[in-house]
Protein backbone atom coordinates (compact mmCIF):
# COMPACT_ATOMS: atom_id res chain seq x y z
CA UNK A 1 0.00 0.00 0.00
CA UNK A 2 1.19 3.64 -1.10
CA UNK A 3 0.89 6.82 1.46
CA UNK A 4 2.31 9.72 1.50
CA UNK A 5 4.09 11.19 4.96
CA UNK A 6 3.59 14.99 5.46
CA UNK A 7 6.55 17.52 5.38
CA UNK A 8 7.44 19.37 8.54
CA UNK A 9 8.67 23.42 7.82
CA UNK A 10 12.46 23.22 7.28
CA UNK A 11 14.89 25.46 9.12
CA UNK A 12 16.40 27.52 6.10
CA UNK A 13 13.25 28.88 5.39
CA UNK A 14 11.67 26.80 1.94
CA UNK A 15 9.06 29.28 0.87
CA UNK A 16 11.86 31.66 0.15
CA UNK A 17 13.71 29.19 -2.51
CA UNK A 18 10.29 27.35 -3.61
CA UNK A 19 11.49 23.96 -2.14
CA UNK A 20 9.70 21.65 0.02
CA UNK A 21 11.33 19.39 2.42
CA UNK A 22 10.85 15.93 3.70
CA UNK A 23 11.37 14.14 7.00
CA UNK A 24 13.07 10.73 8.07
CA UNK A 25 10.10 8.98 9.67
CA UNK A 26 11.90 6.25 11.90
CA UNK A 27 10.17 2.72 10.87
CA UNK A 28 11.70 -0.34 13.43
CA UNK A 29 9.41 -2.46 12.50
CA UNK A 30 10.67 -5.43 9.78
CA UNK A 31 8.27 -4.05 6.76
CA UNK A 32 7.92 -0.71 6.08
CA UNK A 33 5.37 0.80 2.99
CA UNK A 34 6.09 2.53 0.25
CA UNK A 35 6.32 6.51 1.07
CA UNK A 36 5.83 7.74 -2.23
CA UNK A 37 8.42 9.84 -3.94
CA UNK A 38 7.33 12.64 -5.75
CA UNK A 39 10.71 14.75 -7.04
CA UNK A 40 10.86 17.95 -7.32
CA UNK A 41 11.30 19.47 -11.07
CA UNK A 42 15.07 21.22 -11.19
CA UNK A 43 16.61 22.95 -13.92
CA UNK A 44 20.55 23.06 -14.85
CA UNK A 45 23.52 21.55 -16.94
CA UNK A 46 23.22 17.83 -15.52
CA UNK A 47 19.44 17.98 -15.96
CA UNK A 48 19.97 19.51 -19.80
CA UNK A 49 22.40 16.76 -20.18
CA UNK A 50 19.79 13.74 -19.12
CA UNK A 51 16.88 15.35 -21.32
CA UNK A 52 19.92 15.26 -24.06
CA UNK A 53 20.21 11.45 -23.25
CA UNK A 54 16.90 10.74 -23.07
CA UNK A 55 16.24 12.33 -26.75
CA UNK A 56 19.04 10.21 -28.49
CA UNK A 57 18.55 6.68 -26.40
CA UNK A 58 14.72 7.29 -26.95
CA UNK A 59 15.40 8.34 -30.91
CA UNK A 60 17.75 5.35 -31.42
CA UNK A 61 15.34 3.24 -29.74
CA UNK A 62 12.16 3.98 -31.27
CA UNK A 63 13.82 5.00 -35.14
CA UNK A 64 15.97 2.53 -35.94
CA UNK A 65 13.52 -0.70 -36.74
CA UNK A 66 12.71 1.85 -39.67
CA UNK A 67 16.12 2.82 -41.28
CA UNK A 68 16.76 1.03 -44.63
CA UNK A 69 19.97 -0.56 -46.01
CA UNK A 70 20.10 -2.14 -49.33
CA UNK A 71 21.80 -5.35 -49.53
CA UNK A 72 21.03 -6.82 -53.02
CA UNK A 73 18.47 -8.59 -54.67
CA UNK A 74 16.50 -11.11 -52.21
CA UNK A 75 17.85 -9.61 -48.86
CA UNK A 76 15.76 -7.79 -46.63
CA UNK A 77 16.40 -4.01 -46.84
CA UNK A 78 15.83 -3.63 -42.87
CA UNK A 79 19.21 -1.67 -41.34
CA UNK A 80 19.13 -3.47 -38.35
CA UNK A 81 17.30 -7.06 -38.26
CA UNK A 82 17.57 -9.85 -36.44
CA UNK A 83 15.73 -12.46 -38.40
CA UNK A 84 15.02 -15.58 -36.80
CA UNK A 85 13.93 -17.68 -39.62
CA UNK A 86 16.76 -17.22 -41.36
CA UNK A 87 18.78 -17.36 -39.07
CA UNK A 88 20.54 -14.46 -39.31
CA UNK A 89 21.57 -11.00 -37.56
CA UNK A 90 21.70 -7.98 -40.08
CA UNK A 91 23.54 -4.79 -38.83
CA UNK A 92 24.23 -1.93 -41.39
CA UNK A 93 26.25 -3.49 -43.66
CA UNK A 94 27.76 -6.34 -41.01
CA UNK A 95 25.68 -10.01 -41.29
CA UNK A 96 25.97 -12.71 -38.47
CA UNK A 97 25.58 -16.18 -39.16
CA UNK A 98 24.75 -18.99 -36.11
CA UNK A 99 28.37 -19.91 -36.46
CA UNK A 100 29.79 -16.43 -35.89
CA UNK A 101 27.91 -15.94 -32.37
CA UNK A 102 31.17 -14.81 -31.21
CA UNK A 103 31.03 -11.54 -32.52
CA UNK A 104 27.67 -10.98 -30.24
CA UNK A 105 29.88 -12.67 -27.56
CA UNK A 106 32.35 -9.81 -28.05
CA UNK A 107 29.97 -7.31 -28.43
CA UNK A 108 29.35 -7.86 -24.09
CA UNK A 109 32.36 -8.37 -23.50
CA UNK A 110 32.88 -4.60 -24.63
CA UNK A 111 29.34 -3.46 -23.22
CA UNK A 112 30.41 -5.16 -20.26
CA UNK A 113 33.98 -3.79 -19.57
CA UNK A 114 32.70 -0.54 -21.22
CA UNK A 115 30.08 -0.30 -17.82
CA UNK A 116 33.27 -1.32 -15.65
CA UNK A 117 35.11 1.27 -16.91
CA UNK A 118 32.48 4.23 -16.49
CA UNK A 119 31.85 2.99 -13.12
CA UNK A 120 35.41 3.35 -11.82
CA UNK A 121 35.48 6.62 -13.10
CA UNK A 122 32.32 7.97 -12.41
CA UNK A 123 30.49 5.97 -10.55
CA UNK A 124 26.85 4.80 -11.44
CA UNK A 125 26.58 7.15 -14.17
CA UNK A 126 25.04 4.41 -16.54
CA UNK A 127 22.67 4.04 -13.85
CA UNK A 128 21.67 7.65 -13.75
CA UNK A 129 21.65 8.59 -17.17
CA UNK A 130 21.45 6.09 -19.90
CA UNK A 131 19.69 3.21 -17.98
CA UNK A 132 16.18 2.29 -19.70
CA UNK A 133 14.73 2.27 -16.66
CA UNK A 134 16.24 5.81 -15.61
CA UNK A 135 15.26 7.30 -19.18
CA UNK A 136 11.13 5.88 -18.76
CA UNK A 137 10.87 6.57 -14.97
CA UNK A 138 11.65 10.10 -16.53
CA UNK A 139 9.70 10.14 -19.41
CA UNK A 140 6.97 8.98 -16.87
CA UNK A 141 7.59 11.99 -14.82
CA UNK A 142 7.48 14.29 -17.82
CA UNK A 143 3.64 12.88 -18.39
CA UNK A 144 3.13 12.91 -14.36
CA UNK A 145 4.19 16.78 -13.87
CA UNK A 146 2.44 17.50 -17.44
CA UNK A 147 -1.36 15.97 -15.78
CA UNK A 148 -1.09 16.43 -12.57
CA UNK A 149 1.68 19.63 -11.88
CA UNK A 150 5.11 19.93 -9.90
CA UNK A 151 5.47 18.36 -6.61
CA UNK A 152 3.66 20.41 -4.34
CA UNK A 153 0.61 19.78 -6.52
CA UNK A 154 1.23 16.42 -7.37
CA UNK A 155 1.41 16.07 -3.01
CA UNK A 156 -2.06 18.05 -2.57
CA UNK A 157 -3.22 16.19 -4.92
CA UNK A 158 -2.30 13.01 -3.35
CA UNK A 159 -4.10 13.94 0.14
CA UNK A 160 -7.01 15.39 -1.70
CA UNK A 161 -10.26 13.28 -1.27
CA UNK A 162 -11.45 11.90 -4.24
CA UNK A 163 -13.08 13.83 -7.13
CA UNK A 164 -14.21 14.40 -10.51
CA UNK A 165 -10.97 16.39 -11.53
CA UNK A 166 -8.83 14.18 -9.34
CA UNK A 167 -10.02 10.84 -11.04
CA UNK A 168 -10.12 12.61 -14.50
CA UNK A 169 -6.47 13.68 -14.06
CA UNK A 170 -5.34 10.30 -12.62
CA UNK A 171 -7.06 8.65 -15.74
CA UNK A 172 -4.96 10.78 -18.22
CA UNK A 173 -1.89 10.47 -16.82
CA UNK A 174 -2.76 6.33 -16.72
CA UNK A 175 -4.00 6.28 -20.34
CA UNK A 176 -0.79 8.07 -21.53
CA UNK A 177 1.86 5.75 -19.42
CA UNK A 178 0.11 2.68 -21.25
CA UNK A 179 0.68 4.35 -24.21
CA UNK A 180 4.07 5.16 -24.30
CA UNK A 181 4.45 1.37 -22.75
CA UNK A 182 2.84 0.41 -25.39
CA UNK A 183 4.61 1.91 -28.19
CA UNK A 184 7.96 0.84 -26.23
CA UNK A 185 6.75 -2.96 -26.90
CA UNK A 186 5.70 -2.24 -30.55
CA UNK A 187 8.73 -1.09 -31.35
CA UNK A 188 11.20 -4.11 -29.84
CA UNK A 189 8.78 -6.75 -32.14
CA UNK A 190 9.60 -3.97 -35.34
CA UNK A 191 13.49 -5.46 -34.62
CA UNK A 192 12.67 -9.01 -35.33
CA UNK A 193 10.58 -9.02 -38.98
CA UNK A 194 10.12 -6.11 -41.52
CA UNK A 195 9.11 -2.80 -39.55
CA UNK A 196 6.64 -1.56 -42.65
CA UNK A 197 5.24 -4.86 -43.24
CA UNK A 198 4.78 -5.86 -39.65
CA UNK A 199 2.98 -1.88 -39.14
CA UNK A 200 0.82 -2.63 -41.72
CA UNK A 201 -0.28 -6.06 -39.86
CA UNK A 202 -0.63 -4.54 -36.75
CA UNK A 203 -3.29 -2.03 -37.86
CA UNK A 204 -5.14 -4.50 -39.70
CA UNK A 205 -5.00 -6.24 -36.81
CA UNK A 206 -4.21 -9.74 -38.84
CA UNK A 207 -0.05 -9.92 -37.42
CA UNK A 208 0.61 -13.21 -35.83
CA UNK A 209 -0.33 -13.84 -32.23
CA UNK A 210 3.20 -13.85 -30.62
CA UNK A 211 3.54 -10.10 -31.83
CA UNK A 212 0.29 -9.34 -29.62
CA UNK A 213 1.52 -11.36 -27.14
CA UNK A 214 5.09 -10.04 -27.09
CA UNK A 215 3.82 -6.33 -27.11
CA UNK A 216 1.46 -6.72 -24.24
CA UNK A 217 4.02 -8.18 -21.84
CA UNK A 218 6.14 -5.18 -22.60
CA UNK A 219 3.28 -2.92 -22.22
CA UNK A 220 2.95 -4.78 -18.74
CA UNK A 221 6.76 -4.71 -17.78
CA UNK A 222 7.03 -1.05 -18.84
CA UNK A 223 3.81 0.34 -17.09
CA UNK A 224 4.51 -1.40 -14.34
CA UNK A 225 8.60 -1.17 -13.59
CA UNK A 226 8.54 2.96 -14.97
CA UNK A 227 5.14 3.81 -13.79
CA UNK A 228 4.09 2.13 -10.70
CA UNK A 229 7.30 0.82 -9.01
CA UNK A 230 10.02 3.08 -10.26
CA UNK A 231 12.83 3.52 -7.74
CA UNK A 232 12.07 0.26 -6.08
CA UNK A 233 13.18 -1.10 -9.11
CA UNK A 234 16.84 0.08 -8.74
CA UNK A 235 16.88 -0.87 -4.67
CA UNK A 236 15.15 -4.15 -4.74
CA UNK A 237 15.42 -5.73 -7.99
CA UNK A 238 18.67 -4.35 -9.92
CA UNK A 239 21.90 -6.30 -8.97
CA UNK A 240 24.03 -3.49 -10.55
CA UNK A 241 24.06 -1.65 -7.29
CA UNK A 242 25.27 -4.51 -5.51
CA UNK A 243 28.01 -5.16 -7.38
CA UNK A 244 29.36 -1.75 -8.00
CA UNK A 245 31.32 -1.38 -4.87
CA UNK A 246 33.81 -4.09 -6.88
CA UNK A 247 34.08 -1.85 -9.84
CA UNK A 248 35.12 1.53 -7.59
CA UNK A 249 37.87 2.62 -5.60
CA UNK A 250 38.98 5.62 -3.56
CA UNK A 251 39.64 7.89 -6.51
CA UNK A 252 36.39 7.26 -8.29
CA UNK A 253 34.40 10.06 -9.01
CA UNK A 254 30.73 10.37 -7.68
CA UNK A 255 28.30 12.27 -6.41
CA UNK A 256 29.45 13.56 -2.93
CA UNK A 257 28.51 16.41 -0.34
CA UNK A 258 31.22 18.33 0.51
CA UNK A 259 30.55 17.90 4.27
CA UNK A 260 33.73 19.85 5.45
CA UNK A 261 31.90 22.98 3.85
CA UNK A 262 28.37 22.24 4.75
CA UNK A 263 28.69 21.26 8.06
CA UNK A 264 26.97 22.34 10.66
CA UNK A 265 24.07 23.15 9.02
CA UNK A 266 22.27 26.32 9.68
CA UNK A 267 19.17 28.44 8.59
CA UNK A 268 19.66 31.24 6.71
CA UNK A 269 17.74 34.50 6.14
CA UNK A 270 18.46 37.28 3.47
CA UNK A 271 20.91 39.04 5.02
CA UNK A 272 22.55 37.15 7.43
CA UNK A 273 26.23 37.68 7.14
CA UNK A 274 28.74 34.48 6.46
CA UNK A 275 31.23 34.60 8.55
CA UNK A 276 31.85 31.53 10.93
CA UNK A 277 29.60 29.40 9.16
CA UNK A 278 28.76 26.65 6.73
CA UNK A 279 27.31 26.75 3.25
CA UNK A 280 24.55 24.53 3.50
CA UNK A 281 21.08 26.33 4.72
CA UNK A 282 19.66 22.95 5.15
CA UNK A 283 16.43 23.88 2.51
CA UNK A 284 16.30 20.28 1.59
CA UNK A 285 16.18 21.16 -2.18
CA UNK A 286 18.37 18.16 -2.60
CA UNK A 287 16.41 15.77 -1.17
CA UNK A 288 13.19 16.36 -2.58
CA UNK A 289 14.69 16.83 -5.99
CA UNK A 290 15.94 13.16 -5.64
CA UNK A 291 14.15 10.59 -7.80
CA UNK A 292 15.04 8.37 -5.15
CA UNK A 293 13.97 9.51 -2.22
CA UNK A 294 17.54 9.88 -0.47
CA UNK A 295 19.31 12.67 1.75
CA UNK A 296 22.88 12.92 -0.66
CA UNK A 297 24.14 14.39 2.79
CA UNK A 298 23.82 11.53 4.82
CA UNK A 299 26.89 10.01 2.85
CA UNK A 300 26.85 7.37 0.02
CA UNK A 301 24.37 5.45 0.12
CA UNK A 302 23.34 2.45 -1.63
CA UNK A 303 20.10 3.72 -3.41
CA UNK A 304 21.77 6.54 -4.82
CA UNK A 305 21.86 6.01 -8.94
CA UNK A 306 24.14 9.32 -9.71
CA UNK A 307 21.56 10.91 -11.95
CA UNK A 308 23.42 15.13 -10.36
CA UNK A 309 19.94 16.61 -9.87
CA UNK A 310 20.74 17.12 -6.51
CA UNK A 311 23.93 18.92 -7.73
CA UNK A 312 21.41 20.97 -10.02
CA UNK A 313 19.15 21.89 -7.21
CA UNK A 314 22.15 22.57 -4.93
CA UNK A 315 23.69 24.81 -7.19
CA UNK A 316 20.74 26.72 -7.88
CA UNK A 317 20.28 27.51 -4.03
CA UNK A 318 24.24 28.44 -4.04
CA UNK A 319 23.14 30.79 -6.86
CA UNK A 320 20.35 32.65 -5.10
CA UNK A 321 22.39 33.11 -1.86
CA UNK A 322 25.53 34.37 -3.74
CA UNK A 323 27.73 31.64 -2.17
CA UNK A 324 30.13 29.42 -4.51
CA UNK A 325 28.54 26.16 -6.25
CA UNK A 326 29.60 22.90 -5.98
CA UNK A 327 28.45 22.32 -2.21
CA UNK A 328 26.97 19.01 -3.86
CA UNK A 329 29.36 17.96 -6.50
CA UNK A 330 31.55 14.81 -8.52
CA UNK A 331 34.09 14.28 -6.12
CA UNK A 332 36.28 11.21 -4.70
CA UNK A 333 36.90 9.96 -1.40
CA UNK A 334 40.56 10.35 -1.90
CA UNK A 335 40.23 14.22 -3.03
CA UNK A 336 38.17 14.52 0.58
CA UNK A 337 40.86 13.27 2.75
CA UNK A 338 43.43 15.27 0.39
CA UNK A 339 41.24 18.62 1.42
CA UNK A 340 41.37 17.46 5.07
CA UNK A 341 45.30 17.34 5.03
CA UNK A 342 44.76 20.82 3.01
CA UNK A 343 45.78 19.53 -0.77
CA UNK A 344 44.34 20.48 -3.51
CA UNK A 345 42.27 17.88 -4.87
CA UNK A 346 42.65 15.99 -8.11
CA UNK A 347 41.00 13.84 -10.87
CA UNK A 348 43.20 10.50 -11.79
CA UNK A 349 41.48 9.14 -14.71
CA UNK A 350 44.12 6.84 -15.54
CA UNK A 351 45.34 4.62 -12.66
CA UNK A 352 45.82 0.79 -13.08
CA UNK A 353 41.93 -0.49 -12.66
CA UNK A 354 41.06 1.84 -15.63
CA UNK A 355 43.99 1.16 -17.47
CA UNK A 356 43.64 -2.61 -17.30
CA UNK A 357 39.93 -1.85 -18.52
CA UNK A 358 41.42 0.10 -21.13
CA UNK A 359 43.22 -2.63 -22.40
CA UNK A 360 40.79 -5.17 -22.35
CA UNK A 361 38.70 -3.18 -24.71
CA UNK A 362 41.45 -2.42 -26.67
CA UNK A 363 42.37 -5.69 -27.10
CA UNK A 364 38.47 -7.47 -27.20
CA UNK A 365 37.72 -4.24 -30.17
CA UNK A 366 40.65 -4.73 -32.18
CA UNK A 367 40.76 -8.64 -32.63
CA UNK A 368 36.70 -8.39 -33.14
CA UNK A 369 37.82 -5.43 -35.72
CA UNK A 370 40.35 -7.84 -37.61
CA UNK A 371 38.54 -11.02 -37.64
CA UNK A 372 35.53 -8.53 -38.89
CA UNK A 373 37.70 -7.20 -41.98
CA UNK A 374 39.84 -10.20 -43.40
CA UNK A 375 36.60 -12.91 -42.66
CA UNK A 376 35.44 -14.43 -45.53
CA UNK A 377 32.20 -15.00 -47.17
CA UNK A 378 33.22 -19.07 -47.90
CA UNK A 379 33.11 -21.29 -44.94
CA UNK A 380 33.12 -25.13 -44.79
CA UNK A 381 32.38 -27.91 -42.37
CA UNK A 382 33.00 -31.93 -43.10
CA UNK A 383 31.56 -34.20 -41.05
CA UNK A 384 33.03 -38.02 -41.30
CA UNK A 385 31.15 -40.75 -41.45
CA UNK A 386 30.64 -43.10 -38.29
CA UNK A 387 28.97 -45.98 -39.00
CA UNK A 388 30.71 -47.58 -40.94
CA UNK A 389 33.86 -46.24 -40.58
CA UNK A 390 34.70 -46.99 -44.13
CA UNK A 391 34.10 -49.34 -46.89
CA UNK A 392 36.02 -51.84 -49.02
CA UNK A 393 35.37 -52.00 -52.49
CA UNK A 394 35.18 -55.00 -54.47
CA UNK A 395 38.70 -54.14 -55.83
CA UNK A 396 40.06 -53.64 -52.96
CA UNK A 397 40.13 -49.33 -52.72
CA UNK A 398 39.12 -48.26 -49.05
CA UNK A 399 35.85 -45.53 -49.21
CA UNK A 400 35.11 -43.25 -46.52
CA UNK A 401 31.94 -41.20 -47.01
CA UNK A 402 31.77 -37.55 -45.31
CA UNK A 403 28.72 -34.92 -45.15
CA UNK A 404 30.32 -31.43 -46.41
CA UNK A 405 28.75 -28.59 -45.26
CA UNK A 406 29.43 -25.27 -48.04
CA UNK A 407 28.62 -21.69 -46.53
CA UNK A 408 28.22 -19.25 -49.20
CA UNK A 409 27.64 -15.38 -48.01
CA UNK A 410 27.56 -13.76 -51.08
CA UNK A 411 25.05 -12.74 -52.55
CA UNK A 412 25.57 -14.72 -56.11
CA UNK A 413 25.17 -18.13 -57.19
CA UNK A 414 28.97 -19.70 -56.98
CA UNK A 415 30.56 -22.77 -58.29
CA UNK A 416 33.25 -24.61 -56.22
CA UNK A 417 35.56 -27.62 -57.27
CA UNK A 418 36.29 -29.40 -54.32
CA UNK A 419 39.47 -31.80 -53.98
CA UNK A 420 41.39 -33.85 -51.73
CA UNK A 421 44.76 -33.94 -50.39
CA UNK A 422 46.72 -36.18 -48.40
CA UNK A 423 46.18 -39.52 -50.48
CA UNK A 424 47.65 -40.68 -53.76
CA UNK A 425 45.09 -40.85 -56.66
CA UNK A 426 42.22 -40.53 -54.69
CA UNK A 427 38.88 -40.17 -56.01
CA UNK A 428 36.15 -37.70 -54.88
CA UNK A 429 31.87 -38.21 -56.10
CA UNK A 430 29.21 -35.95 -55.04
CA UNK A 431 25.98 -38.00 -54.51
CA UNK A 432 23.82 -37.07 -56.52
CA UNK A 433 25.51 -34.67 -58.86
CA UNK A 434 26.34 -35.26 -62.47
CA UNK A 435 29.88 -35.59 -61.98
CA UNK A 436 29.82 -38.76 -59.50
CA UNK A 437 33.56 -38.77 -59.47
CA UNK A 438 36.73 -37.43 -60.28
CA UNK A 439 39.96 -35.93 -58.85
CA UNK A 440 37.84 -32.34 -58.24
CA UNK A 441 34.08 -32.90 -58.48
CA UNK A 442 32.08 -29.03 -58.88
CA UNK A 443 29.12 -28.46 -56.77
CA UNK A 444 26.81 -25.00 -56.85
CA UNK A 445 25.94 -23.24 -53.94
CA UNK A 446 23.01 -20.57 -53.85
CA UNK A 447 23.50 -17.44 -52.76
CA UNK A 448 23.19 -16.36 -48.78
CA UNK A 449 22.84 -20.19 -48.36
CA UNK A 450 24.01 -23.24 -46.31
CA UNK A 451 24.07 -26.24 -48.12
CA UNK A 452 25.19 -29.66 -47.37
CA UNK A 453 26.57 -32.41 -50.01
CA UNK A 454 27.11 -36.25 -49.49
CA UNK A 455 30.98 -36.69 -50.40
CA UNK A 456 32.52 -39.71 -51.01
CA UNK A 457 36.30 -40.64 -51.08
CA UNK A 458 37.78 -43.70 -52.60
CA UNK A 459 41.44 -44.40 -51.85
CA UNK A 460 43.27 -46.85 -54.70
CA UNK A 461 44.05 -50.60 -53.35
CA UNK A 462 47.92 -49.99 -51.24
CA UNK A 463 47.29 -46.04 -50.59
CA UNK A 464 46.59 -46.50 -46.96
CA UNK A 465 49.28 -48.09 -45.50
CA UNK A 466 48.35 -46.91 -42.19
CA UNK A 467 44.68 -47.30 -40.40
CA UNK A 468 44.01 -43.65 -40.71
CA UNK A 469 45.78 -41.01 -42.80
CA UNK A 470 45.07 -37.08 -41.82
CA UNK A 471 43.48 -35.37 -45.21
CA UNK A 472 42.76 -32.36 -46.23
CA UNK A 473 39.99 -30.84 -48.04
CA UNK A 474 40.04 -28.19 -50.71
CA UNK A 475 37.05 -25.90 -51.51
CA UNK A 476 37.97 -23.22 -54.56
CA UNK A 477 35.24 -20.85 -55.75
CA UNK A 478 35.39 -21.21 -59.82
CA UNK A 479 35.16 -17.66 -60.81
CA UNK A 480 37.32 -15.73 -58.20
CA UNK A 481 39.39 -18.41 -57.06
CA UNK A 482 38.74 -18.17 -53.24
CA UNK A 483 39.41 -21.22 -51.04
CA UNK A 484 38.66 -22.66 -48.08
CA UNK A 485 40.10 -25.61 -46.47
CA UNK A 486 39.08 -28.56 -43.67
CA UNK A 487 41.66 -30.54 -42.42
CA UNK A 488 39.78 -34.28 -41.70
CA UNK A 489 40.53 -38.15 -41.18
CA UNK A 490 40.21 -41.24 -43.41
CA UNK A 491 39.72 -44.21 -41.44
CA UNK A 492 40.81 -47.65 -42.49
CA UNK A 493 40.60 -51.19 -41.71
CA UNK A 494 44.23 -52.13 -39.18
Amino acid sequence: MEHHVSNPEPAGNPEHFDVEPVNKKENRSLYKSRERIHPKRVTGAFRSFKWLVMLVTLGIYYITPWLRWDRGLGAPDQAVLIDFPARRFYFFFIEIWPQEIYYIAGLLILAGIGLFLVTSVFGRAWCGYSCPQTVWVDLFLVVERAIEGDRSARIRLDNAPMTSSKAAKRIAKHIVWLLIAMGTGGAWVFYYVDAPTLAVQLLALNASSTVYITIAVLTFTTYTMGALMREQVCTYMCPWPRIQGAMMDEESLTVTYHADRGEPRQAYRKGDTWDDRADCIDCNACVVSCPMGIDIRDGQQFECITCSLCIDACDEVMRRIDRPRGLIDYDSLANAERRARGEPGTVRFFRPRTLIYLSILALVGGVMLATLLTRSDLDINVLRDRNPLFTRLSDGSIRNGFTFKVLNKARAQRTFSIMVEGIDNATLGVVGSENLSGSSPYVTVKPDRLQSFRLLVTAPRGSLPEEARDIRFILESINIHETATYDSIFRGPE
